[in-house]
């Protein structure tokens, strides 16, 4: 893998984990909820579950590369028609607000729950989502360099995406509820949507001039 591919596999990462999601918003109630200290554990359980999914996603990828070198381009188109299916999405959101609650809203845990209670909370919101495998089964491959050893690119691959993951739980736990409570305006969410969609077009439209 040449660094120039790293450096956009964690531009593609760093764009697409900042997105609100399933993982985040669990993270971002669990700190509004018990404060930051404590949804680390939560933190913990969404990013458990995600390295374990990426990295059987990586190690049945990789095999099937070797087995069949021809599936790679294959793989190649589809993650990048998915960036683009993802970028249409996002602009074709119509702005539609993100719903965040009220502050009067009862909590669903008591304050005295424990980490492991929070930890398996956030790895089941993890693991529970089916898109992850087939993300990772058609995204990761067009960072990945067939000519060299496949598995180390794949470890490093799932390891910055986890690190880029867990920036962005920090960010969510720390000052995610002021983000949401902007992106409850129309108009402010209907601009993050298109910029977010037209980014993602225009990625998958130069990963495939870069790997063609």
């Amino acid at each position: 893998m040449t660094l120039h591919a790293w450096w956009l596999f964690v531009v593609a990462v760093f764009l697409l984990c900042g997105t609100p999601g399933p993982n985040m918003l669990h993270v971002m109630t669990r700190s509004i909820a018990f404060g930051v200290r404590r949804s680390v554990a939560a933190m913990a359980g969404c990013l458990t579950a995600l390295v374990l999914v990426l990295a059987a996603s990586a190690a049945g990828v990789s095999a099937l590369l070797a087995a069949w070198p021809r599936v790679f381009d294959a793989l190649r188109y589809i993650g990048v028609a998915y960036l683009i299916f993802l970028g249409i999405k996002a602009w074709r959101g119509a702005g539609s607000p993100i719903d965040v609650g009220d502050d009067t809203t009862p909590v669903a845990l008591p304050p005295t729950v424990s980490a492991w209670r929070l930890y398996r909370g956030g790895f089941v919101i993890g693991i529970s989502n089916p898109k992850l495998l087939l993300f990772a089964a058609a995204f990761l491959p067009q960072f990945v360099d067939r000519a060299s050893p496949q598995a180390p690119q794949f470890a490093i691959l799932v390891v910055t995406f986890a690190a880029v993951e867990s920036f962005w739980y920090g960010m969510y736990a720390a000052g995610g509820r002021t983000l949401a409570r902007y992106l409850t305006r129309p108009a402010l969410r209907r601009a993050f949507d298109r910029v977010t969609g037209a980014i993602f077009v225009g990625f998958g439209l130069a990963l495939l001039r870069v790997r063609a």
